[in-house]
């Protein structure tokens, strides 16, 4: 997760796919109400187990932050 998120732990489970109905209908959502070109994925807090929205300004935001398996475990330690 980007270090300015304030999240409290490094590695979140989000959804990247570009047609799922949450992402998709963000859109217009966050347009009607706030006037934003924006939307959000799905995410979930491996140690919580909380659920919550993950802003993204485009379909490309945030995919530099994707990791692997093996990424994900070396962060973790």
């Amino acid at each position: 997760m980007p270090e300015e998120g304030g999240w409290n732990a490094c590695i979140h489970l989000a959804c990247f796919n570009d047609e799922c109905p949450y992402f998709l209908k963000g859109w217009e959502w966050m347009k009607s109400q706030y006037e934003v070109k924006a939307s959000y994925r799905y995410r979930i807090n491996p140690e919580t187990g909380k659920a919550s929205p993950l802003p993204v300004w485009s379909s490309e935001a945030l995919r530099d932050r994707i990791c692997t398996d093996s990424e994900a475990a070396r962060k973790e330690n």
